[in-house]
Formats: C-alpha cells, structure tokens, sequence
C-alpha cells in the first residue's frame, strides 16, 4: 500500500493573481490559449491541478511546458492519468483510459516520466489546499460529485479554500459553520467573493477536456488580497487538436469529444 505524503506547504510571498489550470489532458491547443490569458489578464503565479496527460496527443509538450513554468515558480500536483503512466493502471480506469495510458507512457522520455514522478499528491500555500481529486484521501482518486462529497473534502483539511481538478465541469461549493455544503455553478467572467466566514472548494472545469457541452477550455483567476474567484472559458483550435488525436491512433471519439466538450 503506498504511503501519502504529507502536503508540500509553500509560504505565500505576497502572490496577488493565481491561475488556476486542471486537467490539461495532453491538450497543446487548449493549455497554449489558456497560458496566454493568463498572462493577458495579470497572473502572477500558476497551479497545475493534475492530469497533465491523457486522452490528447501532446503529452511530452505539456509536460515539458508545466516543467518549465516550474522552474520559474508554479506549482503542479498530481492526477491519477499522470499516476497511471508510472505503474500500472487501476483496475477502475476505464478500457478506453487504459489504452490511451500504455500510448501516452510510450510517447514520455524518461526526463519527462521522472518529472510526473517527482510530483506531490497535494500541496498547500497559506490557508489554501492544491489537489487534483479530494482532500480525504488523494491517492485514491474518488471524485467530488456532491455537496456530500464537496463537504468531506472541506472537512478533511484545515485549509479554508480548496482547489481541485478531476471534476471536468466547473463548480464551486461553500460550507458555513454548521458544517452544510451547497454547490454555486459560477458564471464565467463573474468574480465571486469567497467570504472568510466559510470554507470554499473550487474545481475550475477542465483545460483540455471539458465535459459540460461547451468545448471552451475552462480556467479560473483567484485574487488572494480581495479574495475574488473568477471563472473563465477560453475558445481555441478544437479542430487541430481533435486532427491530431485522430493522426496519433488514439481512439477518434475522443477527438469528437472535444468539438463537443463531451
């Protein structure tokens, strides 16, 4: 049985704008137009929730790409695809998953592997908590599809805000003092204030697989001075991208999925 490490706890160092990115899925196209408003609305500091890899064709790009922003100061956690390329899949991943994983590991250096390999399940900067799935038990992978579920979350760390991928829809859920959670679907372009009289969790949707109808690639912007949360969806090239999965082998529904954001 693995052992979970215990959260990487970083110090704040006054960051002001963090872009929050999930679920990239080896999705150039998406990440390249997602980095780009980043930069296009003032992002000082970027947080990659997981799942680098999978399902897209690019996987050696974007795992270089996040390697190197890195190196200049972001933060990356781990996804159970990213997990999956370095053993064996679980029994739980779908057929479908399982073969995209054996054609993503063939198409990883070793320099690329071993950057996956050295990722944290979960890390932590000041009150708020970075990881891709749950914060009850990370390396199991369970999804958030519930206040239910949103609330064991919440009640499993003792951070105030959580933000996590997994999910490839946006949501964003709240818990009071007595302990309720309530699920909000934000508005993209709308700032939230996330008050200090609750717990929050954010699962900004999917970069590079969004599930929820619209193919926009998802993203989300948290100001940690006024405590603003924004939601965004970003067009971009699903026709080259879907091209390129069809090109690679991979199985073409899943580049259907992404003209459709199913």
């Amino acid at each position: 049985m693995a052992i979970a490490r215990a959260p990487r706890r970083l110090h704040h160092e006054r960051i002001m704008l963090i872009s929050l990115l999930a679920d990239i899925h080896a999705n150039r196209e998406a990440l390249t137009a997602c980095l780009a408003h980043a930069q296009s609305v003032g992002a000082e500091r970027t947080v990659f929730l997981g799942d680098l890899v999978g399902y897209g064709a690019d996987p050696g790009w974007v795992v270089d790409t996040v390697a190197e922003h890195c190196s200049k100061g972001a933060l990356c956690v781990r996804g159970n695809h990213d997990d999956a390329v370095l053993s064996e899949p679980r029994d739980t991943m779908r057929e479908e998953a399982r073969a995209v994983v054996s054609w993503t590991r063939d198409h990883l250096n070793p320099d690329q592997r071993a950057f996956l390999g050295a990722l944290p399940y979960q890390a932590e900067l000041d009150d708020m908590l970075f990881v891709h799935a749950n914060a009850w038990a990370p390396q199991r992978w369970e999804y958030i599809q519930s206040s239910f579920d949103a609330r064991s979350s919440m009640a499993a760390t003792q951070c105030r805000l959580t933000f996590c991928g997994h999910m490839h829809e946006p949501q964003l859920y709240h818990m009071g003092t007595d302990w309720r959670a309530s699920a909000f679907t934000p508005t993209p372009g709308v700032a939230i204030p996330l008050g200090t009289q609750r717990r929050w969790l954010c699962i900004p949707g999917s970069v590079g697989q969004p599930r929820d109808g619209s193919p926009a690639a998802c993203s989300a912007l948290f100001d940690t001075v006024s405590r603003r949360l924004t939601f965004f969806r970003i067009p971009y090239d699903t026709a080259t991208a879907s091209a390129k999965v069809r090109s690679a082998g991979l199985p073409a529904n899943l580049g259907t999925r992404l003209e459709q954001g199913r």
